[in-house]
């Protein structure tokens, strides 16, 4: 099979895998009288980035006295593209974020294929595609979220690192850096991967291209481009845009925020969503343990481990931390290496856990959407 047909395989599965859940999710919105475009183009964050696309930074929002929630919060690429996209097609508002978010989805499976062919062959990088489209939170990838354009970035810098094609790398880091706060941990990836050629390189440097310090140092100016103009435009360059975060609620403590609502959720009992939540923070964890056993490319490792440190660490919207976790999609390759080794020896045992795997997501990203009054 030539490398654009497998390609082309991967991404239709994926997008028979979401077109799916779009359909039980639809079901079950009309069958409680809701508007599905509505869900999936203007729930929770979404009009936050509605806004910001429409006119701008500078709205807040002040819930009760040190509660202000401030659109500083959100980072600029999205909403960016949602306006270009306006103002090149017939589309607006919520139809211009999915459009851009589909898009995005379709990018980032491409990209997440070619980067497990690269590394495990064209059947693990199938199975590995057809996963991330089948997590419990894959929703969030047909919706107007950031995490479809922050998957998008990360997988084709992965790939680039990974090929060597370093101005590529640490532009698209650099973009990932203004997608949303925790695409930091892409230009982490490609730091550590310029480091690694360093190191082996470290008695020869003068083979070391320019190009590889180019792209190292193009890769966090994204991330630290807009959190020094939130700093500054709150009067405070290095702490402003964290204590814009602390007013939302959002800040890092090293887990300790996290460990007491686990505790929290463990004795006085929670609604659905955070029981669930805790499984499949629990199940990242063992997926990245396992993926450093695997002797994982060490980029791969540094983005997955930073996502799951900013994702852990932050105290806030526990709910919400399997969201953040959705563009770690190397933690997957374990599993993906499994179900197509299942695959090949036994089909039917492989189409029987992708069928259920496939029953959660989509009943559990319908109940999310639908029922649940827990924001994503």
């Amino acid at each position: 099979m030539r490398p654009l047909r497998a390609t082309a395989v991967a991404l239709g599965l994926f997008a028979a895998a979401r077109l799916a859940g779009a359909v039980v999710l639809a079901l079950a919105a009309l069958a409680t009288g809701k508007q599905p475009l509505a869900l999936l183009g203007t729930s929770w964050d979404s009009m936050w980035y509605l806004r910001i696309a429409a006119h701008g930074y500078g709205r807040t929002q002040e819930f009760r006295p040190g509660v202000v929630h401030s659109d500083l919060a959100f980072f600029p690429l999205y909403p960016a593209l949602v306006r270009a996209a306006s103002e090149l097609s017939p589309l607006s508002g919520g139809a211009a974020g999915l459009l851009v978010s589909w898009t995005a989805a379709a990018v980032a499976a491409c990209g997440i294929y070619r980067l497990g062919a690269l590394l495990r062959g064209r059947t693990v990088a199938t199975a590995l595609v057809l996963l991330w489209g089948l997590l419990p939170h894959s929703v969030v990838l047909t919706m107007a979220y950031t995490e479809p354009l922050l998957t998008a970035l990360a997988a084709w810098s992965l790939y680039a690192v990974l090929r060597g094609h370093w101005l590529w790398a640490g532009t698209l880091a650099a973009l990932a850096g203004l997608a949303r706060p925790n695409g930091v941990a892409v230009a982490a990836a490609v730091i550590a991967g310029a480091g690694c050629v360093v190191w082996r390189e470290r008695r020869r440097l003068r083979k070391v291209t320019h190009r590889l310090w180019t792209g190292a140092a193009l890769a966090p100016l994204g991330w630290a481009g807009y959190v020094l103009w939130v700093g500054v435009r709150e009067g405070d360059p290095l702490h402003g845009y964290f204590a814009v975060q602390r007013l939302w609620g959002s800040r890092f403590d090293f887990g300790r925020g996290a460990l007491g609502f686990v505790r929290h959720v463990l004795l006085d009992g929670e609604r659905f969503v955070f029981p669930m939540t805790m499984v499949i923070v629990a199940a990242a964890l063992l997926l990245f343990a396992l993926l450093a056993a695997d002797r994982t490319p060490l980029p791969l490792l540094v983005y997955s481990g930073v996502l799951l440190l900013v994702a852990l660490g932050g105290s806030g919207f526990f709910e919400s931390k399997p969201r953040f976790l959705l563009p770690a999609f190397p933690l997957l390759l374990p599993l993906a290496a499994a179900l197509a080794r299942t695959a090949r020896a036994r089909p039917w045992h492989a189409t029987a856990v992708v069928a259920s795997l496939a029953g959660l997501s989509f009943a559990y990203g319908a109940y999310l959407l639908v029922l649940a009054r827990t924001p994503l």
